[in-house]
């Protein structure tokens, strides 16, 4: 059931993606395309993007719907895994299955936006002329004008409101105990916005597994590469002064790789012990 709930989202990401795609206008600018043109004359870019968001709004709500069927019978308790908190939700209720496929996906969704934020963070000062980081930008919209500084300490401030937010009804429902104080509910959302920052070290990794292999290994000079090679560098560059170089051997991807993974470790391992009651 985790992994069907994980391939809905995924599905569910993609539709996202397709609205966003269309409510931008990305697709209606290139003029050259006959389908495109018709469908600029017909008018039917709100008929595209409401199917996309109709779409998404019967995914989430017929998985729930399947979650509160089957999930009793197969003694199957919906979990949120936040880092720092896992949340439960009884199955034998629906308005929490719903309240789980909307989180879930939710979860899902922020992943993805936290992954552009990294990249946006690391290659601020590339030039749109870069198209995957274009895109990048075009998909963050009015955050990418944001200085530095707030786009880091964004995670946390969205945590801590969807943490005050979700709140009483969390608490209501006695799906998490209450917080006592609004201080402790903003300390509990400062350690989810970093337990969400953890999406992080599969980007990095991912990034820097591939610029290694890359660099012995020729995949052609797809803009993709590119961008590869030009994030990588920007992630490295705290080590460029260890001497991890060994003849034609570099192994500062390595050892980004592992000190990433092991930093994330420590503290998937210790923030559900200090979280805050």
């Amino acid at each position: 059931m985790g992994l069907i709930n994980s391939i809905l989202n995924l599905a569910g990401l993609l539709l996202w993606l397709g609205w966003r795609d269309v409510t931008s206008g990305s697709l209606l600018q290139n003029s050259t395309t006959p389908l495109v043109r018709t469908l600029r004359q017909a008018g039917t870019s709100v008929v595209v993007r409401r199917k996309y968001l109709g779409g998404l709004a019967g995914l989430l709500v017929l998985r729930a719907v399947i979650y509160w069927w089957i999930g009793p019978a197969v003694n199957w308790t919906p979990k949120l895994d936040l880092v720092a908190i896992v949340i439960p939700f009884r199955s034998e209720f629906f308005g929490r299955t719903l309240l789980f496929s909307l989180c879930s996906f939710g979860v899902t969704l922020a992943g993805f936006y936290l992954s552009l934020l990294l990249l946006s963070l690391v290659n601020r000062s590339v030039p749109d002329t870069e198209p995957l980081q274009k895109f990048v930008r075009s998909h963050l919209g009015p955050i990418e004008r944001l200085p530095w500084l707030v786009k880091l300490l964004l995670p946390f401030a969205a945590a801590i409101l969807l943490r005050l937010g979700l709140s009483p009804l969390l608490g209501w429902w006695e799906i998490i105990p209450a917080a006592t104080t609004v201080g402790a509910t903003v300390r509990q959302g400062l350690f989810i916005g970093l337990g969400a920052c953890l999406v992080w070290k599969y980007v990095i990794a991912g990034l820097l597994l591939l610029h290694f292999l890359n660099s012995y290994v020729y995949f052609g000079s797809h803009p993709l590469w590119n961008f590869v090679n030009l994030t990588s560098r920007r992630l490295l560059a705290p080590l460029r002064w260890v001497p991890l170089r060994f003849g034609r051997m570099d192994f500062a991807p390595v050892v980004g790789i592992v000190g990433i993974f092991l930093l994330a470790e420590l503290l998937e391992h210790w923030l559900p012990k200090i979280y805050p009651a």
